[in-house]
């Protein structure tokens, strides 16, 4: 059953957005290329939308159990994933250039989980993407994503096969992630001096 529907736009930054039970946000340890979405950290997922920069129509439910698949609306293939949720409520963030921003909406009550019957801590996440086009890029793309959350045991994800591009662009990214700082550091010589300045 349904017990709760929220729906609204998000600004998207360019690199996707966080969702979970934790607001302790860190840059993805890798990126799901190849997948909609994917581990981020140890409490949260990240999830890569067709649209770089723009606006996406999100819709989040939370049910009591597994909902039925959604077969209407030009919705690609379901991925789902399990969410730890020490806490109950969930956490959303746009990714930025090395920052994040709260996607919720302001004007939402925040949105919580209701306690397990079971007593487990873990959440069971299926994604819907749909972008009217389906070309990367900025602006308003016409994306729309649907996520169902529900208590569940953890359990093995549900993502298509990934082609050899796929993997080539995860270990760019572990590659990148994996060089320090400085490499990326560069020092120039100073050809100025203060000589024939006004003291």
């Amino acid at each position: 059953m349904l017990l709760r529907e929220v729906t609204f736009t998000v600004d998207l930054g360019e690199n996707g957005y966080l969702i979970g039970f934790d607001d302790d946000y860190d840059i993805p340890r890798q990126m799901p290329f190849g997948w909609r979405c994917g581990p981020a950290t140890e409490y949260l997922a990240v999830v890569l939308p067709t649209t770089d920069t723009g606006p996406l129509q999100m819709t989040v439910q939370v049910h009591d159990a597994p909902p039925g698949p959604e077969t209407g609306d030009g919705w690609e293939t379901a991925e789902e994933m399990s969410l730890p949720a020490e806490a109950p409520t969930l956490c959303l963030a746009t990714i930025g250039q090395g920052d994040f921003w709260d996607a919720w909406p302001e004007d939402e009550p925040p949105l919580e989980m209701p306690p397990p019957a079971d007593g487990g801590d873990w959440v069971r996440m299926r994604l819907y993407c749909h972008a009217d086009d389906p070309t990367p890029g900025i602006g308003d793309h016409g994306e729309r994503h649907l996520i169902q959350l529900w208590h569940a045991p953890l359990t093995d994800p549900v993502h298509p096969p990934l082609s050899d591009a796929d993997r080539q662009a995860r270990a760019q990214y572990a590659a990148d992630m994996a060089t320090p700082v400085d490499d990326y550091t560069t020092e120039y010589p100073n050809h100025y001096s203060d000589e024939g300045l006004d003291t």
